[in-house]
């Protein structure tokens, strides 16, 4: 029986490519449980092989629990300390007191149990192999054969009892698989589920992108080119910001290739996915015209607190800026990281001329100063009181007319402005025009006030997500209160046409 103990460990742990420790385990556990069911009791066995001749003894055993323990429940199993102690005098509490006991012969039954926990374990550790061989591999590409395909997604064959998972949300819309085609895919993670871990594969990360990227265009691997940014949305577009280390090295022409070839080569593996390359640029405003292409950008107004711009292209191309359903000022905004409000040439100057009407009525009123000089700072780019109080001279310089004591005359007005307006919190007090539109109630217009949107400019400026913050806010009346304050922009906008 030793020597067939023996037999059978060399020959699952050859056949089956695990180590012999994990096959011995498995006998000794099968040898336990077949040894409890000839005693017929509820007790602990331990079975120790000998590595070498491969003889074994069997103990029964009893784990070793404090008197006071209220987890001593099973006589069979568990004994108190202080009986132990008299048994065994060096005895701890946690350790076991053991008893030898014949032992079973490797037989049939034995045999039979140690296949089946042989056959576990055997499962574990080629789990716990594709574990250890893929761990240090998460984020490169891997190529598999695709095995089968269900519910879950599609299942890659790796090769050496290994297999990955392309879950449903991580495959290309709308690309088909066939059984035996091999199948390239980016290892995302490794994840823990009830039958183990498993593989992890994804088409649609945009690092799949970056890496079909490196194989086909050698500059990138080799540093000459870097990928700046990534945005895709899988199997319809892609935009990718690139940069060249070298000089004279035309980054994008390198990565699309001599006529288009090798692009081509990664828009086939992307189920004909189009790839726009585009020229990254450290200055944020150039880029992001060149992230908005085909689109021809007129005009951009940057507003760098919210690290949004507005974008104005010609009255005709709207459309083709926006792209369908949204899709290239999202990709464009995904790549570049900053917020983009697409408009119209018209619409964009229509918002132009009643922010500077706005910017013109607030100085008026609060610096108490005439059209003309009011005019002169819009002109010159002023947008609040704060600016006028506090910017360098530098900055009045280059204004017509204005000596020193005119400007040092409205940097104490602007001051005194911003005391005053802080004093009165006026910031905090819905004008008449925000109270009085159709659509808005006292309550709300409070609150609105409270966010420092004070009149129905304020509100026209706003977009629909932005209302849809406030409390019992619908995206219907958000969108009718937009609309609303926004009509005397349009009005305003007609009548000059």
């Amino acid at each position: 029986m030793s020597k067939e103990i023996l037999y059978v460990v060399d020959a699952v742990s050859n056949e089956k490519n695990v180590d012999k420790e994990i096959i011995f385990s498995a006998v000794e556990a099968a040898l336990a449980t077949a040894t409890r069911k000839k005693y017929g009791m509820d007790m602990d066995v331990r079975v120790d092989i000998d590595r070498s001749t491969g003889n074994y003894d069997s103990y029964r055993r009893w784990l070793v629990l404090d008197d006071e323990d209220p987890n001593f429940e099973n006589p069979q199993r568990q004994i108190l300390y202080s009986y132990a102690k008299l048994k065994k005098p060096n005895i701890e509490v946690g350790d076991y007191i053991e008893e030898e006991i014949e032992s079973i012969e490797f037989g049939r039954i034995a045999a039979q149990t140690a296949k089946q926990v042989i056959v576990q374990k055997v499962r574990e550790a080629e789990r716990q192999r594709v574990i250890d061989a893929y761990r240090d591999r998460i984020g490169e590409l891997i190529m598999g054969t695709v095995k089968r395909i269900d519910r879950r997604g599609i299942v890659l064959d790796l090769g050496e009892n290994a297999e990955a998972l392309i879950p449903r949300d991580e495959m290309i819309p709308r690309e088909s698989a066939r059984i035996g085609e091999r199948m390239r895919g980016y290892l995302k993670e490794i994840k823990e589920e009830g039958r183990g871990p498993r593989v992890i594969v994804s088409r649609v990360h945009p690092n799949f992108l970056i890496e079909l990227m490196k194989l086909e265009v050698p500059e990138i691997g080799q540093e000459m080119i870097d990928i700046m940014a990534v945005a895709r949305d899988p199997g319809s577009r892609a935009k990718v910001a690139v940069v060249s280390n070298v000089p004279n090295l035309d980054p994008v022409g390198a990565c699309v290739g001599m006529r288009g070839s090798r692009i081509q080569t990664v828009t086939d593996e992307l189920n004909k996915e189009r790839v726009d390359i585009i020229l990254w640029d450290e200055n944020i405003a150039t880029f992001v015209i060149k992230a908005m292409s085909p689109a021809e950008v007129i005009s951009i107004l940057v507003d760098e607190d919210k690290k949004s711009m507005d974008i104005s292209v010609a009255d005709g191309k709207l459309s083709q800026a926006i792209g369908v359903g949204g899709q290239n000022v999202r990709l464009a905004s995904e790549l570049t990281g900053w917020e983009l409000n697409v408009m119209s040439e018209s619409e964009m100057q229509a918002r132009e001329e009643a922010d500077q009407k706005k910017t013109l009525e607030l100085f008026m009123t609060k610096l108490d100063v005439d059209r003309e000089i009011a005019s002169a700072l819009v002109e010159e780019g002023f947008t609040s009181i704060d600016e006028v109080a506090y910017v360098p001279d530098e900055e009045f310089a280059g204004i017509e007319g204005f000596d020193e004591e005119i400007v040092t005359e409205l940097r104490n007005r602007a001051q005194t402005a911003l005391l005053t307006m802080a004093i009165a919190g006026e910031a905090g007090i819905p004008a008449d025009d925000l109270k009085t539109m159709n659509g808005m109630d006292d309550t709300l217009a409070f609150e609105l006030a409270k966010k420092g949107i004070c009149t129905m400019e304020d509100l026209a400026e706003l977009s629909i997500d932005e209302l849809l913050e406030f409390e019992g806010m619908t995206e219907e009346k958000a969108g009718q209160l937009i609309m609303t304050a926004r009509a005397p922009w349009f009005a305003e906008n007609n009548a000059e046409q």
